[in-house]
């Protein structure tokens, strides 16, 4: 009995040391394999975090179930998970840059509405607010101060964004320029101004 019980132990013992090692083998190549997808993932995640910001989280969450994995030595779940992982990671710079085609393609067929309209909106508020900071007491309800504020933002603003559409950065451009008829707009209700309402758009051919 002693002698079985001595076989059993030795067997026990030889069967804890392979699995040990099966361990350790398997524990670099699953770091290994972590980081491969971590690296990726960094590289996309300026432009997918802004285009598809929802794909990069997605990706992001089985990056951490990997690791996970690996705190909790379950190596193999890594190294059998990983490769799938990889693929999305890798695949996430292009769906971004796909996107952000779209989004130029977009906001590119924006601008020259907005380039016709804004100098106009600009100096008519412009010379509205001009008029009341003239008069010795402006009408009840009007806010010259606020609105000489905001429409020296817009003039300021819409200078950046025809420099940004100068030098290509068609993004920028129409974000800046929004937010120049924020502006504008601000200004005017801020002197009780009533804006003429835009033309409506062409009908697509």
């Amino acid at each position: 009995m002693m002698m079985r019980n001595r076989k059993t132990v030795g067997f026990l013992a030889v069967a804890a040391a392979l699995l040990l090692g099966a361990c350790a083998s398997q524990m670099e190549p699953a770091q290994k394999a972590i980081a491969g997808v971590e690296s990726a993932v960094n590289a996309a995640a300026p432009d997918a975090g802004k285009y598809i910001p929802d794909q990069l989280a997605a990706v992001q969450k089985k990056l951490a179930d990997l690791k996970t994995s690996f705190d909790n030595k379950d190596y193999a779940t890594v190294l059998s998970s990983a490769p799938g992982v990889l693929t999305d990671a890798q695949g996430l710079l292009g769906a971004a840059m796909l996107k952000k085609d779209e989004v130029v393609k977009a906001m590119s067929a924006q601008w020259p509405a907005l380039a016709a309209s804004l100098p106009g909106l600009v100096t008519s508020v412009t010379n509205k607010v001009n008029a009341l900071a003239k008069m010795k007491h402006a009408p009840a309800g009007v806010d010259v101060a606020a609105a000489k504020s905001s429409i020296a933002d817009a003039g300021s603003l819409w200078s950046k964004a025809q420099a940004a559409f100068a030098a290509g950065n068609i993004e920028e451009a129409v974000g800046t320029a929004n937010d120049v008829k924020a502006k504008a707009e601000a200004a005017a209700a801020a002197i009780k101004m009533t804006l003429p309402k835009p033309a409506p758009a062409p009908a697509a051919k």
